[in-house]
């Protein structure tokens, strides 16, 4: 048995397990390959896991493990490396792991999904963790300049106190990369002033869970356009199977 999981501090609110359980089933690969969600406490249980499964080819990883991952790798992807973070790793036969990010394949694709071609002014990003890093490394791939937002004025360029009719006006490009609206917390949303967005506004959500967050309403409601985080959840899952298979 093919052994595949996610770790993560809580995954309840995962689809991981259910989109690579129908993946198997469609392409006949339920007797061969198991995937399994895997909570744990903090990033030094990981070895133990890994030495309690049998056939383990790869694993996700999620918040807020994509940096502290990092030391307990063998080697890295260029990408990873430039990037900070890793969400997808591949374990070899002599126990040696590789990281990787497959994030950035499922953003570029949601951005050129939402913007479809329209140039934007800048950005601001919601979030310092290992997703922030992600989409800035995508950013400054378009050349798309952005402002990181931060509840600790010491890792961003804003805090959300700071967002205000300019700010707003000169960014049509705004990118959740928080956890916050992710289920079961799908009453709240990242405390931006919703009321100074503008059809010519942008709005991506990396949370999936719900596909539809109280960010995405609240900027529908403005007449922004919208994207959720689940095409970014199966372009990236894609993206680790085919570097689990190479």
């Amino acid at each position: 048995m093919r052994r595949f999981f996610l770790i993560g501090r809580t995954l309840g609110h995962s689809f991981s397990a259910r989109y690579f359980a129908e993946k198997f089933a469609r392409e006949g690969l339920a007797n061969t390959c198991r995937y399994d969600l895997c909570e744990i406490p903090e990033i030094e249980a990981l070895p133990e896991l890994i030495r309690s499964m049998e056939g383990v080819v790869g694993f996700n990883v999620t918040i807020p493990y994509k940096q502290q991952i990092i030391p307990y790798l063998t080697d890295m992807s260029a990408e990873a490396r430039n990037i900070g973070a890793v969400n997808c790793v591949k374990v070899a036969a002599d126990g040696s792991m590789v990281g990787y990010n497959t994030d950035v394949d499922g953003i570029r694709l949601s951005l050129d999904e939402l913007l479809g071609g329209c140039d934007v002014d800048a950005a601001l990003v919601l979030g310092t963790g290992g997703a922030s890093q992600a989409v800035q490394y995508v950013l400054a791939e378009r050349n798309i300049p952005y402002s990181i937002v931060s509840r600790d004025k010491t890792k961003g360029n804003l805090t959300y106190e700071e967002l205000d009719e300019q700010a707003i006006a000169s960014h049509h490009l705004v990118i959740n990369c928080s956890p916050v609206g992710m289920y079961p917390h799908h009453g709240e949303a990242p405390a931006i002033p919703y009321h100074l967005l503008t059809a010519e506004h942008y709005m991506f959500d990396l949370v999936y869970n719900p596909e539809c967050t109280l960010f995405m309403e609240r900027s529908a409601e403005r007449g922004a356009h919208t994207l959720s985080g689940l095409r970014m959840l199966y372009a990236q899952a894609e993206k680790a199977w085919k570097i689990w298979n190479e």
